[in-house]
């Protein structure tokens, strides 16, 4: 099967040039590569020079750019419109009912997440499909990263317990509805696509669950806001049971005296705490190259700092952030959750669903047929492990 690799990071620290040498390593020890981008502000094709204008007349098919190895940058309108056309055109007639004009509703029709939706159906059909033994994904800004792992536990929530019964809602009240409302309702076509575009992620969770196929690759700056927010990352990676395999501080000023010696110091600070804060998952110091890292050859370059001879499609750590244990009639929940205080941490259930909030992230955990039948009898943090047990329900 093929390997997955998330390139994730805050912005700015250089997470698409490390996607691309990434990407540009394994094509060059063989395996046929594709790095792709769903950030609606690509540069992606700029960092391997490719002789374009200015805005990417693709069209958000894969382009080759030397043997073995594609770029392939996401454009949501025309995958949009090319598969799912009946949801983009209500979704742009409602937009206009609000006084939008046309072309303001059709770009107002590609709303939040679809870029998310429309990358995981490209990876879940080049592994299904074995287009690729190597896919690298330029990932965009953290937040909009961890969205992106999110999205589907929240579109098969949707769908078991919304979808199907906005559909029988609609055709019992639709008679009614539009006779006293202007505004339009969907149509049963509507519901269909947006079903089916939901059938066509079934499966993707197996996907990006499985460290033996997804890895992320966190990219960071040592510098102490960056920090903060790669540990916020790997925790809410390790939450959605992601497994982060790699850690790349990039940008490191060598050791010296001059203008940038205090910032050199300050670095070689922050490196040596990251290194603690994530063990047991290897950490790999990048330094500040003399000049921009762009075109094929700089990228090669970085790649092999990054790498030397190792492949980067193997997988640098398998150990899951979470299990299912079993002793007696009770089972326990164990989660990784480091940098967490048990008060920052809401659990509740809904029927056969764990809720797990941190912060402004929610996940939804649905729990085996075995499990979901017991009660959540409490939870406690030890060593930066979240463990939650499920009993029977005690009868007087």
């Amino acid at each position: 099967m093929a390997r997955v690799l998330m390139v994730c990071g805050k912005g700015g620290v250089g997470k698409t040039t490390v996607a691309a040498a990434t990407a540009l390593t394994a094509a060059r020890q063989g395996h046929r590569t594709l790095v792709m981008s769903f950030d609606l502000a690509h540069s992606l094709a700029d960092s391997f020079d490719l002789d374009r204008e200015l805005f990417n007349s693709a069209r958000g098919a894969p382009r080759r750019v030397e043997d073995r190895l594609d770029v392939q940058e996401i454009d949501v309108q025309e995958d949009l419109g090319r598969h799912w056309g009946e949801i983009h055109e209500y979704t742009t007639l409602f937009m206009s009912t609000t006084g939008l004009s046309e072309v303001v509703a059709e770009e107002m029709a590609v709303f939040p997440g679809l870029e998310d939706i429309i990358a995981l159906m490209y990876i879940k059909k080049y592994v299904d499909q074995r287009t690729y033994d190597v896919i690298v994904v330029d990932c965009p800004p953290t937040a909009e990263a961890l969205r992106f792992v999110a999205v589907t536990s929240m579109l098969d929530w949707y769908v078991r317990k919304r979808l199907r019964t906005d559909k029988t809602l609609l055709k019992l009240t639709r008679p009614l509805a539009e006779r006293i409302s202007d505004t339009p309702l969907p149509s049963d076509a509507y519901l269909v696509a947006l079903e089916r575009l939901v059938e066509s992620l079934r499966g993707v969770d197996e996907i990006l669950l499985n460290p033996a196929v997804t890895s992320v690759r966190l990219v960071t700056n040592a510098e102490k806001m960056v920090v903060r927010e790669t540990q916020r990352a790997f925790m809410y990676f390790n939450m959605y049971g992601m497994v982060t395999d790699k850690i790349v501080i990039n940008r490191l000023l060598p050791e010296g005296e001059g203008y940038f010696a205090k910032w050199a110091r300050t670095q070689a600070h922050y490196a040596s705490e990251i290194r603690g804060f994530f063990e047991p998952v290897p950490v790999k110091g990048l330094p500040l190259f003399e000049d921009e890292v762009v075109g094929v050859e700089r990228l090669a370059q970085l790649g092999k700092n990054l790498y030397g001879d190792e492949d980067p499609a193997r997988s640098f750590v398998a150990e899951r952030p979470y299990e299912f244990k079993k002793q007696d009639d009770e089972y326990t929940l164990s989660l990784r959750l480091p940098f967490v205080d048990k008060r920052d941490i809401q659990l509740s259930r809904d029927d056969e669903d764990l809720v797990i909030r941190i912060g402004t992230f929610k996940r939804y955990v649905m729990l085996p047929r075995s499990i979901s039948r017991l009660e959540t009898a409490g939870a406690r943090m030890e060593n930066g492990n979240l463990h939650i047990r499920f009993v029977k329900e005690a009868h007087p």
